[in-house]
């Protein structure tokens, strides 16, 4: 009985051992999606480097993704495989910067990236001004002002006067540009808006940043085809933007609308539905994603999955402009299910 013992825990051990040793061998694959978060600042001054684009490149070859960063300079690629990565910046009047990440044994790393003027560092037509050495101080000091009043001050007001003079100054300042643009769309004063992206795009046709922002600015005024075209060029240049997918799929959703006959409308919820699953495989906490695709199951008539959409999105964005009909729509859909199991 003891000999038979001893013979099944060494055979036990044995087995154990060949799992463990078949698991080395096996490569790793991470349930939970990677990612690659960080920050660029200017190295003078330290001030966050906005609408830089950063790249992410496999140590063994291959560009798994491309984003700009925020306002605050902030960027976030998620998707990720668990492999050795780089991720670099390369924009003109500018040292190249790169840094390399290991997500073999981890499935998140934060970077941090400092740009550094080149000596006698010249500008290009094909790229940003926020990135072009020969913008003015003058300029760059009016910027910084309207930027502050923008985004920390509250001061709508200031901030587009400075933006105005720091455009006067230097006219092709792609950032301040750019930035106007955005601060227009939010007095929902279309026209000055459109003429500041649309001057920003002449400085710099492929910024795909300024476009998603153009694109968005016409599915505002209810301009569908437009928005369509100008956000699936977007796309074609950073098809990794979820705002980008998320506003693609509001325009579908906006273009459904019109029409009563499934024949129509359907195809473009699917077209929708498409972009946000999209956008939320590349953000998966992003609150208006979630909304759009509940709205879309609601629609389909799939109310347990839409419920759960809704919930997510109340959760993310608690105070968000359309939480309380949402919790009040999710009320309904529990009474309605539950009403549907008692009968």
């Amino acid at each position: 009985m003891f000999r038979f013992f001893f013979r099944l825990v060494a055979l036990l051990s044995f087995l154990i051992l060949a799992i463990a040793s078949q698991a080395q061998r096996t490569p790793r694959i991470s349930p939970i999606p990677l990612q690659i978060s960080g920050q660029v600042r200017y190295a003078q001054g330290g001030r966050p480097a906005e609408f830089v684009l950063v790249r992410v490149e496999r140590f063994a070859g291959g560009v798994d993704g491309e984003i700009s960063t925020d306002r605050s300079g902030r960027f976030m690629l998620t998707g990720l495989a668990p492999e050795l990565y780089v991720v670099s910046i390369r924009t003109p009047g500018f040292r190249e910067t790169s840094q390399q990440v290991d997500l073999r044994q981890q499935i998140t790393d934060y970077v941090q990236l400092t740009l550094v003027a080149e000596v006698n560092g010249s500008s290009s037509s094909n790229h940003p001004s926020v990135l072009d050495a020969n913008v003015p101080q003058v300029a760059l000091a009016e910027f910084e002002k309207g930027r502050k009043a923008l985004l920390q001050d509250n001061n709508s007001a200031a901030g587009i006067l400075h933006l105005e003079n720091s455009i006067r100054i230097y006219p092709d300042y792609f950032e301040a540009l750019l930035l106007l643009g955005t601060a227009y769309m939010d007095q929902a004063n279309w026209q000055k808006a459109e003429h500041a992206l649309m001057r920003a795009l002449t400085v710099y046709p492929k910024a795909a940043n300024a476009l998603f922002a153009l694109g968005e600015l016409y599915r505002k005024q209810g301009k569908d085809a437009d928005a369509e075209r100008v956000l699936l060029q977007g796309l074609g240049l950073e098809n990794r933007s979820w705002n980008g997918h998320l506003s693609l799929g509001r325009v579908y959703w906006n273009m459904a609308g019109k029409f009563s006959d499934e024949a129509h409308y359907k195809p473009l919820l699917e077209k929708s539905y498409e972009q946000a699953k999209l956008a939320l495989a590349l953000k998966p906490d992003l609150a208006a994603a979630h909304l759009l695709k509940g709205d879309l199951l609601f629609k389909a008539r799939r109310a347990e999955d839409a419920l759960h959409a809704f919930e997510e999105y109340v959760q993310l964005d608690p105070h968000g402009e359309l939480a309380d009909q949402t919790r009040a729509l999710i009320q309904k859909i529990k009474l309605a299910l539950a009403e549907s199991k008692r009968t």
